[in-house]
């Protein structure tokens, strides 16, 4: 199936595998890009070093396109881009807005600029920057998200740009896919499901608490970092929103003690990089230290399996997913159930 997203980055299908932070290493992003998917690497957890080697052990693992997503508000965000261009990274995406400067450089040196945006005014900044195409992630989606769903802002943004627009939050199968092209999207984005697969690094006990999720296991709370996050209903999310303010700032001591252990960041730089995710929201000292530690929570998950005390971002789509089949066998079911469908619509004109 050929889409304005396969011509633009040389992938075989309009999938891509979200760039998911602690989940989307090596393993998953080649594996995904052997299947014929765009795999997106996740950076952010990793320092310059950390994302070179791993951008060489994805290029080892397999010869087809794939991407970094990138952090446009880091500090360390053009050490990060000139990784990317020496790497001969084939796709830059990003997970806020990136500044004009960064999208002509990365365009310059060869590298499709791929942002992701929860709003129609975003999708049309990005666009008159010079962005190739855009991910535009409904309110269904897993992590950080809006409260539009992506039925209401996909169209929006599909009239709105007249670049390619890749649709996530909701998808799953080869159904939605035929129905974000049928609202004008150019391919589809997913992460919980990607994330559900044999070739996710993710614990076992982890994953079980996906698949035994329903739809209404999966909730929207602003407890951890001030900021609206969909993620699995657990106990640490419950007794974060049953936290005083005084409780609440205790708990957040001891989880960002823990991450500045991890990650050698002082205890200015942690508070800096937790007030620069306030996006203009009235945090409490708590919200702040626990947005600067968010990575931290979801590594105590995604990586030491301790579903008791990290957070485990998801999209709605966890209550309706049942199994965990490897990339190849995903993809191609993705394919072949969109072409089933499509060969069934009823003829027209």
């Amino acid at each position: 199936m050929r889409t304005a997203l396969t011509e633009l980055t040389g992938v075989r299908h309009p999938v891509v595998q979200t760039g998911m932070g602690w989940v989307a290493g090596p393993r998953l992003v080649s594996a995904a890009a052997n299947a014929g998917a765009l795999g997106i690497l996740a950076s952010a957890t990793m320092t310059p070093a950390g994302l070179r080697q791993a951008v060489r052990e994805v290029k080892a693992r397999t010869d087809a396109p794939f991407g970094v997503n990138l952090r446009a508000d880091a500090g360390d965000a053009r050490e990060r881009v000139r990784v990317v261009v020496e790497e001969g990274v084939r796709v830059a995406s990003f997970a806020l807005a990136p500044s004009r400067e960064l999208i002509a450089g990365l365009k310059e040196a060869g590298v499709v600029v791929i942002p992701s945006v929860g709003a129609r005014r975003h999708a049309e900044k990005v666009a008159a920057w010079g962005a190739d195409a855009v991910i535009v992630q409904g309110g269904e989606g897993g992590g950080h998200t809006g409260d539009v769903a992506t039925t209401v802002l996909l169209p929006q943004v599909v009239d709105a740009v007249d670049i390619p627009v890749v649709a996530a939050g909701g998808f799953h199968d080869g159904r939605g896919l035929v129905a974000a092209l049928a609202y004008g999207a150019a391919g589809i984005a997913m992460g919980t499901r990607f994330l559900l697969t044999s070739d996710s690094t993710v614990p076992d006990a982890v994953k079980a608490r996906y698949l035994s999720a329903t739809v209404k296991d999966v909730t929207v709370t602003t407890a951890v970092d001030g900021l609206p996050h969909r993620m699995l209903r657990s106990d640490l999310v419950e007794a974060l929103e049953g936290s005083g303010r005084a409780r609440a700032l205790l708990h957040a001591l001891r989880r960002a003690a823990g991450f500045r252990r991890l990650s050698g960041l002082s205890w200015t730089a942690m508070v800096r990089d937790g007030l620069a995710l306030r996006h203009g929201k009235d945090l409490s000292w708590s919200q702040v230290l626990l947005a600067a530690n968010t990575p931290m929570l979801l590594r105590a998950a995604m990586v030491e399996g301790r579903t008791d005390l990290g957070v485990m971002a998801s999209g709605q789509v966890a209550g309706v997913i049942e199994d965990l089949p490897s990339c190849e066998e995903l993809v191609g079911r993705v394919m072949a159930e969109a072409e089933r469908v499509l060969r069934g619509l009823p003829a027209t004109g």
